[in-house]
C-alpha cells in the first residue's frame, strides 16, 4: 500500500455503486448484471486477493493479487485466452481485429501492427494532438455561460484527433454522426444478454444486436468509404503518410505477410470505436473530478498556461501534473472495467486451483480500488501519480490498459492525447457542475461512462 496522501481538504471521493454485502439470487444477479456490471461486486472483492465460486457463468475466479496477475497476463498468458462471452459481445461490433482475434490470428494482427504504435511513431503526433486540443478550447471558449454536453465535446475532440493522426483524408460524412453511432453500438451491445451467460447459439436472436444493427451498417458504409478512398489515394501515389496508410502497408515482420481487407476493416473499427471511445470517457471523468476538485484544477490550469508557447501550442514535458489527473481518473474510472480469461488447461493461481474451461478475472475496476492496495481507494488524489510516488505503485496493481501480451497496443497514444486535450481545455474553461444534475454514477457498457450524460456549465478563463 502506497504511503499515506493526506491532503489539506478532504479529497473527493466520486458516488459509485456500492459493493453489496450478500450475493444476489440468480434472477437478481442476471438483471443486476444486465442493467450495470459493475453494481454487482461484493465487499469481498475489495477485501481478498483472490475470490473463487460458482456462478451463473459456471467457475469464476477474481484475481487482485499484483503477483498473481502477473502470473496470470505475463508468466502463463498461453494458458489463457479471452472467454467466450467476452468475444460473444465484443465481436458482433467489432469483428475480428487485435481486440477480439485469439490465437495465430492475433499474434499475426500484433507483431504487425506494433511497429505503427511504437515510441517514436506516437511521439511525433504531438502537434496533431495539440492542435485538437486547442481547436476544443477555442469552441469551449465560445460558449461561455453556457450547460454543455461534455462527453459529445470530448468525442468531437478524440475523432479529430483520429482525423489528424489515422485518417487525414478525413472521414466520410458528419463527425457526430458518427459519434451518436459508437455510442449507439456500445449501448445496444454492452448490456450482457442472458442468453450470452448461458451460451446460446450465436443464431439465437439478441435484443441488444438487433438494436445494434443501424450503427453496424452506418459503421460497415464508413468503414468500406475510408478503404476504398484510400487504395485509390494509394494506386494513384497520393496517399499521406498516417496511420491508415501504414496499416494498408504493414507486414509480418516474421511472414512479410499484410493483412487482409476484412483484417483492416475490423481495426479500423477497434480504431474508432475502442479507442476514441476510451480516451473520450476518461476525458469526461476527468473533467468531471477537476469540477469537484477546486485545488487539483486549479493546479491543472497553473501548469497548463505554464506550459503554452508563444502560439499557444503547449509542451507535453511539462504537464506532469496534468497527466498525473488522467492517470488517478483512469485508476477510479477505467476504460475497460474488467478482463476475463478462460483455462485451456488446468492451473493454480497461488493456493487456488484453476479447472480447464473455468473463468479468471482481472478487474481494474477492483484492483484499483482494492483496499489493500490503495491508500484512501475511493478518494481522486492525483498525487498519486506525481513525481516519486508514482514509482511506489505495484506494476500489476494498476492495469488501465491490461497487461502482458494483450496490454492495449494504443495506451501511450491515448494518454499522451488525453494530457495534451485536457490542458488545453483547462486554459479555456472552467467547468462547474449545476445543482440540479441528477447524480453521476459510472455505467459500464463496455467502457465506462457517466449514466446519465454529463453537462456542465462552461466559464471563459482566457
Amino acid at each position: 500500500m502506497q504511503d499515506s496522501l493526506l491532503a489539506a481538504d478532504a479529497p473527493f471521493r466520486p458516488k459509485v455503486p456500492p459493493p453489496l454485502t450478500r450475493p444476489l439470487g440468480l434472477f437478481a444477479f442476471l438483471k443486476a448484471v444486465r442493467e450495470n456490471p459493475i453494481a454487482t461486486w461484493m465487499d469481498a472483492h475489495f477485501e481478498e486477493f483472490v475470490v473463487a465460486g460458482e456462478t451463473a457463468m459456471g467457475r469464476v475466479t477474481v484475481v487482485s493479487d499484483p503477483a498473481l496477475v502477473r502470473y496470470l497476463l505475463v508468466e502463463n498468458a498461453a494458458n489463457y485466452r479471452k472467454d467466450d462471452l467476452q468475444k460473444r459481445v465484443l465481436a458482433p461490433g467489432l469483428g475480428n481485429g487485435l481486440l477480439t482475434a485469439e490465437g495465430d490470428e492475433w499474434r499475426l494482427q500484433r507483431r504487425t501492427l506494433a511497429p505503427i504504435f511504437s515510441a517514436r511513431h506516437v511521439a511525433g503526433f504531438v502537434a496533431q494532438m495539440d492542435a485538437a486540443g486547442a481547436r476544443l478550447g477555442r469552441r469551449l471558449a465560445r460558449r461561455d455561460g453556457a450547460t454543455v454536453d461534455i462527453a459529445l465535446e470530448m468525442t468531437r475532440a478524440t475523432l479529430d484527433v483520429l482525423e489528424r493522426t489515422i485518417f487525414t483524408q478525413g472521414l466520410p460524412g458528419d463527425p457526430d454522426a458518427l459519434g451518436r453511432a459508437i455510442t449507439r453500438l456500445l449501448e445496444s451491445v454492452g448490456p450482457i444478454d442472458p442468453l450470452d451467460v448461458f451460451g446460446f447459439p450465436a443464431f439465437v436472436p439478441r435484443l441488444g444486436r438487433l438494436r445494434a444493427r443501424p450503427a453496424l451498417r452506418f459503421f460497415a458504409e464508413v468503414v468500406d468509404t475510408l478503404l476504398d478512398g484510400r487504395k485509390q489515394a494509394l494506386a494513384r501515389g497520393e496517399a499521406p503518410h498516417d496511420l491508415m496508410t501504414l496499416l494498408l502497408a504493414a507486414q509480418d515482420p516474421e511472414t512479410g505477410r499484410g493483412l487482409s481487407d476484412i483484417e483492416v476493416k475490423a481495426n479500423i473499427v477497434t480504431f474508432i470505436a475502442a479507442g476514441h471511445e476510451t480516451t473520450a470517457n476518461a476525458l469526461t471523468w476527468a473533467l468531471y473530478c477537476l469540477s469537484q476538485d477546486g485545488a487539483a484544477r486549479a493546479r491543472v490550469e497553473a501548469e497548463a498556461d505554464a506550459a503554452a508557447g508563444p502560439e499557444g501550442n503547449l509542451r507535453l514535458d511539462r504537464l506532469p501534473f496534468t497527466k498525473a489527473v488522467m492517470e488517478e481518473t483512469m485508476r477510479l474510472f477505467p476504460p475497460v472495467p474488467f478482463l476475463s480469461r478462460q483455462a485451456l488447461r488446468d492451473d493454480r493461481i497461488g493456493r487456488v486451483k484453476i479447472p480447464r474451461n473455468s473463468t479468471v478475472i482481472v478487474a481494474p475496476w477492483v484492483m484499483q480500488r482494492h483496499r489493500k492496495l490503495w491508500d484512501e481507494p475511493d478518494a481522486f488524489i492525483p498525487d498519486r501519480f506525481f513525481g516519486s510516488r508514482r514509482e511506489s505503485i505495484e506494476r500489476y496493481a494498476y492495469l488501465p490498459f491490461g497487461a502482458g501480451p494483450r496490454v492495449c497496443i494504443g495506451q501511450s497514444f491515448s494518454v499522451q492525447e488525453a494530457t495534451l486535450v485536457l490542458a488545453h481545455v483547462a486554459r479555456a474553461v472552467r467547468f462547474t457542475l449545476p445543482d440540479e444534475h441528477p447524480p453521476v454514477t459510472p455505467l459500464h457498457r463496455v467502457t465506462l461512462r457517466p449514466k446519465d450524460g454529463l453537462r456542465m456549465v462552461a466559464r471563459r478563463r482566457m
